[in-house]
């Protein structure tokens, strides 16, 4: 081995040290999700998103082409969709207030509301569900996109 390798693997070293929290995780890496926030977004999504995203957040077939009304189908919410490049604060809003594609024909909702039918603690949950379904790249992608646009002081400690 020469010096000047073993100089720059050392460098290379302190570097992935310096950009480690306390615990060697690193700095980019999105926390852990809690457990029982996911078991409890999961009941939710199996009781109200399940029917049109699919039960392993498929979404529905040909997704990516507008039906016969000029709409498009629910989206996936796994991987292979796009919900990960939205921040938490955007999908809870459409979680909460609704939402109509804008590449839609049709004015109307294409996924209705929740605001009464789930909690602001529910939406949180399913919201953390869906990370579970997501590339540790995208759940990084997307822990950036919510520091700038972070879910909602809504409901937490009420």
């Amino acid at each position: 081995m020469s010096r000047s390798w073993r100089q720059h693997a050392g460098l290379g070293l302190s570097l992935l040290l310096l950009s480690c929290k306390p615990g060697g995780q690193a700095e980019t890496d999105p926390p852990p999700l809690d457990p029982a926030v996911v078991e409890q977004g999961g009941r939710v999504y199996s009781a109200y998103c399940a029917s049109c995203h699919g039960t392993r957040g498929e979404g529905a077939p040909e997704w990516q082409e507008p039906d016969t009304q000029g709409e498009l189908p629910p989206p996936p919410h796994n991987d292979d969709g796009h919900t990960w490049r939205h921040a938490d604060g955007m999908l809870y809003r459409i979680v909460r207030d609704g939402w109509r594609d804008p590449f839609n024909r049709s004015q109307r909702l294409t996924m209705p509301p929740f605001r009464d039918s789930l909690s602001p603690e529910q939406t949180r949950a399913v919201i953390m569900y869906l990370k579970t379904w997501w590339r540790p790249e995208q759940r990084r992608f997307q822990q950036a996109e919510s520091r700038k646009e972070p879910f909602p002081r809504e409901g937490i400690g009420e």
